[in-house]
């Protein structure tokens, strides 16, 4: 591998896509500085495909484009062969103002049956929650698809919904199958695989298409849906830890090497996000001048290609570091 394509796939910062949605507010502040003037922002994508380099030799491609090209750089050597090529997953931030639809994603094999490459296990981290703040997340014991198909046509779905209340730090995970929704109250940061697959169940008279008969055909009764108590190990906490990836919350004691961030027994080192829930922070090169230090703001994202130079990051003022991984589930092969 080429001097030059190294110091390329340097970490490097994503611009964020401001994504609208019927559900959505006009105003993200403080979490970034966008008012919308038209329809109201309900997402913002830190890592969708149409997302962009924001600096470095990269800067301006897509990361469709950067996957494409670079796949074996960017994911690592212990990425299967079925990873090639595409983005695995899709973070975002979710600010929703209403209630958005009762849906259900469909796991990799009924995505597949449908045509599409992969299904949709996601989880959400609450940066913030207002009291009172709820998502649902599985339907209660003894519900069942026929209950769910009459209480679609009547209305009434929601009364089938296990309610979860929500607080700022709390992690809910969602997998393919479960029955679900996202209330306001809370911003949430939403890891998944990347897909934007969607079956609408109930949508509060919006004028929307609903997908009842492949949503139904999508549901599990039973799912592992709901909140995950965090594991606090000594460097790091794992907020959650899945078939298709893994959401850190990283000790930053001033600075921190990339090298002791890795995952106890991984095969190599592999891609990394590194978020900035709060604070801010700067990741730098171990030697000078391999690449320039790259800022990460409070809301900022940064990729770290597995082939990246050696790296650490820098706290530069209340950093709360959430680092995440993509993981690879043999079934999908």
């Amino acid at each position: 591998m080429s001097v030059e394509t190294v110091r390329a796939l340097a970490p490097f910062p994503i611009e964020p896509a401001f994504v609208q949605r019927i559900w959505g507010t006009a105003d993200l502040r403080p979490w970034y500085d966008c008012v919308a003037s038209g329809d109201p922002v309900g997402e913002v994508w830190l890592t969708g495909d149409q997302c962009r380099v924001a600096e470095g030799p990269l800067a301006g491609r897509s990361l469709g484009e950067v996957f494409q090209g670079y796949s074996r750089e960017m994911l690592g050597d212990a990425a299967p062969a079925y990873a090639q090529g595409s983005l695995p997953l899709l973070l975002k931030v979710i600010f929703a103002k209403e209630k958005l639809s009762v849906q259900v994603h469909p796991d990799d094999r009924l995505a597949q049956k449908y045509g599409q490459p992969r299904g949709k296990t996601e989880c959400w981290y609450a940066l913030a929650a207002e009291p009172g703040a709820e998502v649902a997340a599985g339907l209660k014991p003894g519900v069942t698809v026929e209950t769910v198909a009459a209480e679609v046509a009547d209305g009434t779905l929601e009364r089938s919904l296990e309610v979860l209340p929500v607080s700022a730090g709390d992690m809910v995970f969602v997998d393919a199958g479960t029955v679900h929704a996202i209330w306001p109250g809370s911003v949430l940061l939403e890891t998944q695989q990347n897909s934007d697959i969607t079956y609408r169940l109930f949508d509060y008279g919006r004028p929307r298409e609903l997908h009842v008969a492949r949503a139904l055909e999508a549901i599990r009764l039973e799912t592992d849906a709901g909140k995950v108590a965090a594991k606090v190990l000594a460097d790091r906490t794992v907020l959650v830890e899945s078939a298709y990836f893994r959401v850190e919350k990283m000790v930053v004691d001033g600075a921190r090497s990339g090298d002791s961030m890795r995952d106890a027994g991984a095969a190599g080192q592999g891609l990394s996000y590194l978020f900035a829930a709060d604070g801010a922070g700067r990741v730098r090169p171990r030697q000078a001048g391999d690449f320039p230090s790259v800022a990460l703001p409070k809301c900022g994202i940064v990729a770290v290609p597995a082939v990246a130079p050696a790296w650490e990051i820098e706290d530069a003022g209340g950093l709360e570091l959430i680092r995440v991984t993509p993981r690879w589930p043999e079934a999908a092969a």
